[in-house]
C-alpha cells in the first residue's frame, strides 16, 4: 500500500501532515462518523406514519389489531417484504422492531430448547461456536460474546466469505453451529455474495447438523446506484439441497421507514418458523399490529417500498460521493490507504497501513472526529492487523460529512508518514 519515499521527501510529508493536523485540532470540533443512523432528513420522509392508522384498527382479514393475538404478524405486511427479503409469505414473521432482537432470541432459544434437527440444546454441549466474516457487524460479534459463543474469524473476499475455509471449518468441527453473513451490502465492506457463494453455503456438508446460516439481510432494498444488486435465493438453494432448516433469515424496515419503530423479520423453514413461534408465545402475546399497520398503510406495496427507498438513495448518495471524492483527492496518490466503493448499504470501509488504525482513531478523537472504534469490524474487538477503519456516512449533514473525513485523511496521514519515519 506504502510508496518508498527519500528521507527528505518523508520528512517535508510529515512535517507539512503535522501542521495541517495541529490546525485541525484548534479547529474545536465536534463530529461524529460512529454508528449507521439515520439522518432526520432521512427520518423526516416517514413522518406519514405518525398519523397512521389513523381511525382504522382493523387489518385485511378483519383482525382487530388493537388486542392481543397475531404471532405472525400482519399477513398483508408479510405479504409486501416476501420478495424484498426472497422468503415466502406463509414462512415469513413480521414481529417487533429490531432484527437484532430476533437474532439475540434465535441464540437464546436454541441455546435453551431444542432446534429442529438437534439431539440437545446448544446450552448442553460443551463448546459452541460461530464463523464470523471479516471485517464483519460488530453486534453479531458482541451477541456471541454474550453468551460465550467461540468467535472464528473467516476472511472476506469479493463475492462472500472464503468458502474454501468456510466448507473445511464446518466439516471439520461439530461444535460450529452457525455463520453470520451480510449477504447484500455487507457492514462494512458493501459486498454483495455472489450466486456461487450463497449455492456453497446451500450445499456444504456440516458435521453439526443443527448448523444454521443467520442470514442478516439488513440491507436488502438499501440501493446506491442505478443498478440495484441482487443474491441468489439462500431458502430456496437450501431446500433444493436438502438442507431446509439450515437459513434462518432477518430482515427489518429499522433503516427503511423510522428506525425506533419499525417492523422486524424472520424467515425460514416451517419447521424453523413452528419452532420460533412456539418459543415465542411463551414470551409475547403478539407484537404490535398497530405499527405494522401504519407500515402496511404507509408502504402499501413492493413497489411502495422500492419508490420510497429511492427517496432515501436521494439523500446518501450524495454522502457517499462526498467520501469517496475527499478520499481520492486527499488520499489517493498517497499510498497510505484503500477504501471500498460500495453499491448500496451503510458503510465505507477504509484500509490504512498495518499497525495504524488505533492511532488514526486515536488522533481523530483527539481532534473532535469520533470514529468507530478501530478493531470493531473484527470479533472481540481485535482486528489482527490494526488496519480496518469503519466509516458511517449516513447521520451527519453534507457540511459535517466534508469537514469530519478531510480531517480523517489528515490523521491518516500524519500517522501514515510517522509510521514509515519509525
Amino acid at each position: 500500500m506504502t510508496t518508498e519515499l527519500s528521507a527528505d521527501a518523508l520528512s517535508g510529508l510529515r512535517e507539512r501532515a503535522l501542521q495541517d493536523y495541529e490546525a485541525l485540532v484548534a479547529r474545536g470540533l465536534k463530529l461524529d462518523l460512529t454508528r449507521g443512523k439515520p439522518a432526520p432528513e432521512q427520518l423526516d420522509l416517514s413522518d406519514d406514519l405518525l398519523s397512521l392508522p389513523g381511525g382504522r384498527h382493523t387489518a385485511a382479514d378483519g383482525t382487530d389489531v388493537r388486542n392481543y393475538g397475531g404471532l405472525q404478524g400482519l399477513p398483508e405486511l408479510r405479504e409486501i417484504f416476501a420478495g424484498v427479503l426472497q422468503v415466502p409469505a406463509g414462512q415469513l414473521l413480521a414481529l417487533g422492531n429490531s432484527s437484532l432482537e430476533l437474532m439475540h432470541d434465535c441464540l437464546v432459544h436454541a441455546l435453551l430448547s431444542v432446534l429442529p434437527g438437534a439431539e440437545s440444546r446448544w446450552v448442553d454441549q460443551e463448546r459452541i461456536a460461530f464463523l464470523c466474516p471479516v471485517p464483519g457487524y460488530d453486534r453479531h460479534f458482541a451477541l456471541c460474546e454474550r453468551f460465550g459463543i467461540d468467535m472464528i474469524p473467516v476472511p472476506m473476499t469479493a463475492g462472500g466469505p472464503d468458502m474454501d475455509v468456510v466448507e473445511r471449518l464446518v466439516a471439520e468441527d461439530p461444535a460450529v453451529k452457525g455463520i453470520w453473513c451480510v449477504p447484500k451490502y455487507s457492514n462494512p465492506d458493501g459486498v454483495t455474495y455472489s450466486d456461487e457463494t450463497v449455492a456453497r453455503l446451500a450445499r456444504m456438508e456440516t458435521a453439526a447438523a443443527d448448523f444454521r446460516i443467520f442470514w442478516d439481510n439488513a440491507y436488502a432494498a438499501h440501493h446506491l446506484t442505478d443498478e440495484p444488486a441482487e443474491i441468489a435465493d439462500l431458502l430456496a438453494a437450501c431446500a433444493d439441497a436438502g438442507h431446509v432448516d439450515r437459513a434462518f433469515v432477518f430482515g427489518s424496515t429499522s433503516k427503511i421507514t423510522a428506525a425506533g419503530a419499525g417492523v422486524a423479520f424472520f424467515g425460514s423453514s416451517p419447521a424453523n418458523v413452528q419452532w420460533l413461534v412456539a418459543n415465542n408465545s411463551k414470551r409475547s402475546i403478539g407484537p404490535d399490529k398497530i405499527n405494522q399497520l401504519r407500515h402496511v398503510l404507509f408502504l402499501r406495496d413492493a413497489d411502495g417500498v422500492r419508490a420510497h427507498m429511492e427517496r432515501q438513495r436521494a439523500l446518501l448518495q450524495p454522502k457517499f460521493e462526498t467520501v469517496a471524492r475527499i478520499l481520492d483527492a486527499e488520499l489517493g496518490s498517497t499510498g497510505l490507504a484503500r477504501w471500498t466503493d460500495p453499491k448500496g448499504g451503510y458503510f465505507v470501509t477504509l484500509e490504512v497501513p498495518d499497525g495504524c488504525a488505533k492511532e488514526v482513531v486515536r488522533r481523530a478523537a483527539d481532534a473532535g472526529i469520533v470514529l468507530t472504534p478501530a478493531g470493531a469490524t473484527h470479533p472481540y474487538g481485535d482486528d489482527p492487523r490494526d488496519a480496518t477503519i469503519r466509516i458511517a456516512p449516513s447521520y451527519p449533514g453534507l457540511t459535517e460529512l466534508e469537514q469530519a473525513i478531510e480531517g480523517l485523511t489528515v490523521c491518516v496521514r500524519l500517522v501514515g508518514y510517522e509510521k514509515q519515519a519509525s
